[in-house]
């Protein structure tokens, strides 16, 4: 199995100012703490980090912001997803041009592709970039599912090595890998641990925007040690952390835990709008729970 990525990789917010604005500096900070404190890889630009609320310089300027806070201590792939297939070339070719090691590809979200429209959007993709691609498989957001099959069929593909599977059906994780053997490496979404016992070699997960340290320690233990029991315990206390920031609160929820946490990234972008304080309570007992309110300096 292809392993050059692999581990609990971030699914980033972007970090604004109180204005609404991309903030670099606020960027910089939370990337570098991601980095510090024990991540394996980080991924700006995904649906987490709003990519579709963003304009071409903005995102481009991310995805350069991370790259350089980065400065090559772990990977970093760029979500390049969308509609248009020359659309997602140009943003794969910024992703090279910042300096990249790799690119997280949704499918077309709208037009609901056929699967040799997919095949033929990211063979035009694989064609037009020398970045390792990993296909981001969420049926909910796309309108579009990668059923193993259909990855057997991308994985043979020059650079289609990774794919994020973010449905909540483990059992995907054992057919990719039964299909494609060594062609493809199965990151969990949102099963991280599941997906670990069996088989996946990474976890793009949102939760670990909020706690790298113990998400990337997850997967060591589960992956690396098989150390299940102690894994699951790790697993038992960070899961109201992880419920948390599921369903449509993964951006809010992220953000204003961030904020609490003194790491402030700024609101949601319309039309998102901040955590409703109807959450706030959950959110308060998420974090005390994992005792997260004092740990990162204002």
């Amino acid at each position: 199995m292809k392993t050059g990525f692999r581990g609990t990789f971030s699914v980033m917010v972007t970090a604004y100012d109180d204005a609404g604005a991309f903030d670099p500096a606020r960027m910089a900070r939370y990337t570098d703490w991601q980095v510090t404190e024990g991540i394996h890889g980080l991924i700006p630009l995904g649906s987490t980090g709003e990519f579709l609320s963003l304009t071409v310089n903005e995102r481009e300027a991310v995805a350069r912001c991370v790259v350089d806070t980065v400065a090559g201590r772990v990977p970093v792939l760029i979500g390049a997803g969308a509609e248009r297939t020359e659309d997602v070339i140009e943003n794969c070719r910024m992703a090279e041009a910042v300096g990249a090691d790799g690119v997280m590809i949704i499918p077309p979200f709208y037009s609901t592709p056929t699967e040799d429209e997919l095949y033929r959007h990211y063979a035009r993709i694989s064609e037009a970039t020398d970045l390792p691609i990993m296909l981001y498989n969420n049926p909910a957001t796309a309108n579009v599912d990668l059923t193993p099959p259909i990855v057997a069929r991308l994985s043979t593909l020059k650079g289609v090595d990774y794919i994020k599977e973010s449905t909540m059906d483990v059992t995907r994780v054992r057919d990719i890998i039964d299909l494609c053997g060594d062609r493809m490496c199965v990151f969990g979404g949102i099963m991280g641990f599941e997906s670990f016992v069996n088989g996946a070699q990474g976890w793009v997960a949102v939760g670990s925007n909020i706690l790298p340290r113990e998400c990337a320690r997850l997967f060591t233990l589960t992956a690396d040690a098989q150390d299940y029991d102690a894994a699951r315990e790790i697993y038992a206390r960070i899961l109201p952390v992880i419920r948390l920031v599921g369903g449509h609160r993964y951006v809010s929820a992220t953000k204003k835990a961030l904020e609490l946490m003194g790491l402030p990234t700024g609101d949601p972008r319309s039309p998102r709008l901040p955590l409703p304080e109807a959450d706030m309570p959950e959110l308060l007992a998420a974090l005390k729970a994992v005792g997260l309110l004092e740990t990162v300096e204002a």
